[in-house]
């Protein structure tokens, strides 16, 4: 499906919004300052900043002099161009709130248009009244409906579907491209009919391997093994592609001691011990040095004592350590390299 084209920032300095201004400005600073700047703004505030990040391909050297002049308490030695766009604006908000968040404002950013207004009223919306909205719908109607939500809402909306339809569902989420504003504007206009809403306005949406992933990681774990396996049946690249980009309880050995402390400090021990009676040596090994001897020892003991535990109960243990590790990330405390994370 094609592009919807976006309209570019203006390159003269006088002709920009002071939202502009503020994307442009961003970029010249650089990830780390940039991030110091984002981590006081709110959801809906980074979310247009980033969208207007996306709509500078490049900021010259007389755009960059004239915008410091506007801003004279920022001092930057400017050179050349600077690169801004998608990857720029991926890179600043990864640093200020944590890929995870990242990863859900910047699928909600379209270049081109600001984020959409009638999809909110569904995001607020329970999911079993979303499920009533789109049960009859098409997969790929759906899909394009679940990339708005976010991996949790998601999640537990799949849950309310009929279990033949999810595997497609996350099929055609993974595979989702940039839609045509028009047909995105008829969805939310048919939704609106059956929710007695009024239409707002329309956004082209993408979905994408990373945001199947992140719906798979917030499943159950089993019904997230079996839509796996289902996809790898029909498509094996795809299905390698959405697992690379999921983060597991094994990858917990990719964060750096520091990190590793702190997320320690917000878990329950009895949780730790049962997530661990699966876990390898090498990451029980790695987060018994994060830890006293002594809590090694107990953690342990605990271990040992409790005896057969049901595979359920491992697994919702060790998914709620990744729901504060997917917190303490979004909060900037920890970060997770995606790269190591893939190889781990």
């Amino acid at each position: 499906m094609p592009e919807v084209e976006s309209k570019p920032v203006p390159t003269d300095v006088s002709q920009m919004t002071k939202l502009q201004k503020l994307a442009a400005l961003l970029i010249i600073v650089g990830p780390e300052a940039a991030a110091q700047v984002m981590k006081n703004l709110g959801e809906t505030e980074l979310e247009a900043v980033a969208t207007e990040m996306t709509r500078i391909p490049s900021i010259s050297y007389e755009m960059q002099m004239a915008l410091l002049k506007d801003f004279s308490a920022v001092a930057h030695e400017a050179s050349s161009s600077i690169l801004g766009g998608v990857d720029y604006a991926q890179a600043a908000l990864e640093k200020s709130v944590g890929s995870y968040r990242a990863s859900g404002i910047l699928s909600r950013v379209s270049a081109g248009r600001s984020p959409v207004a009638a999809m909110q009223t569904l995001a607020d919306m329970e999911p079993r009244q979303v499920y009533n909205l789109i049960k009859l719908e098409q997969p790929q109607t759906i899909a394009l409906i679940m990339s708005y939500l976010g991996p949790q809402k998601s999640a537990e909306l799949l849950i309310h579907l009929p279990q033949e339809s999810r595997q497609p569902i996350i099929e055609r989420l993974a595979t989702l491209a940039p839609t045509p504003i028009e047909v995105v504007e008829k969805v939310v206009e048919v939704l609106n009919q059956k929710a007695g809403m009024q239409q707002s306005r329309g956004l082209s949406r993408t979905g994408g391997i990373k945001i199947a992933a992140n719906l798979l990681n917030a499943l159950d774990k089993t019904m997230s093994k079996e839509l796996l396996v289902s996809i790898d049946e029909k498509n094996a690249d795809l299905g390698a592609g959405i697992r690379a980009k999921m983060f597991l309880f094994e990858d917990l050995i990719v964060i750096d001691k520091m990190g590793l402390q702190k997320l320690l400090r917000e878990i329950d021990t009895r949780d730790l011990a049962v997530a661990l009676k699966t876990a390898s040596e090498k990451l029980k090994a790695a987060l018994f040095a994060c830890i006293s001897k002594r809590a090694a020892e107990t953690v342990n003991e605990e271990i040992s004592f409790m005896g057969s535990v049901k595979a359920k109960e491992v697994e919702a243990a060790q998914m709620r350590i990744i729901e504060v590790v997917r917190r303490l990330e979004s909060e900037g405390e920890i970060e997770i390299d995606a790269t190591k994370a893939n190889e781990a």
